[in-house]
């Protein structure tokens, strides 16, 4: 099985791959999904880790385990935060450094730009709304760092965002997450939380197509 194949199997069937990481390393757990969340907001390298269905998934999981969902929720908040600032602080004083080679598999321009026209219409609310979307939600911080941002106004979005953005996805799966109807198809809801968080990008993309034209 390749590493692609490896990371798609671990997003649709987050349910089994957590239930089983809960049963060999219990309250570790919290510092795994602490670190997953840290690194997807953090760092600019990982913007393809599983954010979004890692929350829903994490909240159904505390519903059926010895998780605590009040301890999940807001050590997730705080990694969050902690994610963001790091990044933030990275674009500040790297960010225009790492995107000089055009030709980067990693810190690639496309992705920087589309962050960039997505502030210049939404201005500060960005690092609020780029919590709801996946890639835009890593780079907003960094971008935040290289137009040097104040910090304290960043910062203050930042924690308004991430409370919405892990409150929402945690306790969705923890009260949806075990219904019959949703565990039976859990990988259907995984797939449509997905395509539902790259709506808005997929959106935006096509209209900058359609006025490039």
């Amino acid at each position: 099985m390749t590493i692609l194949q490896q990371f798609i199997d671990i997003i649709l069937h987050l349910d089994i791959h957590l239930s089983m990481l809960a049963a060999e390393y219990g309250v570790w757990l919290y510092g795994i999904l602490f670190l997953v969340i840290f690194c997807e907001t953090g760092l600019v390298v990982t913007p393809f880790l599983p954010g979004d269905s890692l929350l829903f998934a994490a909240g159904s999981l505390c519903a059926i385990s010895e998780l605590s969902v009040l301890v999940v929720v807001p050590l997730l908040i705080a990694a969050a935060v902690i994610g963001d600032s790091t990044n933030y602080w990275i674009g500040r004083g790297f960010g225009l450094q790492l995107f000089k080679n055009k030709d980067s598999r990693i810190f690639k321009q496309k992705y920087l730009d589309q962050t960039e026209q997505f502030y210049q219409k939404h201005g500060v609310k960005t690092v609020v709304l780029a919590r709801f979307m996946p890639i835009i939600r890593t780079f907003a911080p960094f971008v935040a760092g290289i137009g040097r941002m104040n910090y304290q106004r960043f910062l203050s979005f930042s924690v308004f965002g991430s409370i919405l953005w892990i409150s929402s996805f945690t306790f969705g799966g923890f009260f949806f997450g075990n219904i019959p109807f949703f565990k039976k198809n859990f990988t259907l809801v995984i797939v449509a939380i997905m395509v539902i968080s790259l709506l808005p990008g997929i959106i935006s993309y096509v209209q900058q197509k359609r006025r490039a034209k």
